[in-house]
């Protein structure tokens, strides 16, 4: 398919998802965030996809809602709108493979929201993370909620009152990135990640992610049940057999997604 504000491109079993607004710092317009979601749904369906990566082009990553859209909604146009914006968060966390975030310069409002609803995120070292709604009247409500299960209470509350910038540094050290490159690295090693992903057994990798997120918000017993039986079902495929043999037999595996 062909897209205006999304560049959708794949390497290997790696699909790779590309912000294009760069004259407007990729801010999410109704186009973008409808064609995101339509290119998530189909890598997410597609066969030879095993892991995603979302990117951005230009010298940011995403800053946001782009406010030109803001302007004269009734209350039901708002609704109809925000869900449409903060869609993609659903349909990451309901997607069967895996999504890394690959950041630069700015990641901000809606741009944090997505590094932190993706399951993983390499950032640049350079890269500026905010939610930074409070600054104009507003609040990342949106992104708060990725934002609550990635840090903990308090220094989520401190980005959500504050909407100050914390640095890629910093950010790795409340858990809400998973690795810091240089600039010039970070394709490199955001590719290395997915590629890394992208050898496991595909059936393996989307039973294990749709578990822990149906688990997360269980009580403990509960989730350890549900975890012990999706952990059953998983043992008696045939990649789950093809594994342990290969395993056992020092070879490469050779994965059947069955």
């Amino acid at each position: 398919m062909t897209y205006k504000t999304i560049i959708a491109d794949r390497k290997n079993h790696v699909g790779i998802i590309t912000f294009n607004r760069p004259d407007h710092l990729n801010t999410f317009s109704t186009e973008l965030a409808t064609e995101l979601n339509q290119a998530l749904l189909e890598m997410d369906n597609d066969q030879e996809i095993r892991v995603l990566v979302i990117k951005g082009a230009g010298k940011a990553f995403c800053v946001g809602i782009d406010v030109s859209e803001f302007i004269e909604k009734s209350l039901q146009e708002y609704r109809e709108w925000v869900q449409l914006m903060e869609q993609m968060a659903h349909i990451i966390v309901e997607m069967k493979k895996p999504v890394i975030a690959s950041a630069h310069g700015y990641a901000v409002a809606n741009g944090a929201g997505v590094i932190a609803v993706c399951d993983l995120a390499v950032v640049a070292e350079n890269t500026k993370i905010a939610a930074s709604a409070i600054n104009v009247g507003l609040f990342c409500m949106g992104p708060a909620v990725p934002l609550s299960r990635s840090l903990g209470r308090k220094r989520c509350l401190e980005m959500l009152l504050t909407g100050d910038m914390i640095d890629a540094r910093t950010a790795e050290q409340w858990g809400l990135v998973n690795k810091v490159v240089p600039m010039d690295q970070l394709d490199e090693a955001t590719m290395s990640l997915a590629n890394k992903l992208a050898k496991k057994s595909p059936l393996a990798l989307q039973m294990g992610k749709q578990t822990f997120y149906h688990m997360a918000d269980m009580e403990f017993g509960k989730a350890l049940e549900y975890s012990n039986e999706m952990f059953a079902a998983l043992c008696v495929t045939e990649d789950a057999k093809e594994g342990v043999d290969a395993f056992l037999k020092k070879r490469q595996p050779v994965w059947k997604m069955k």
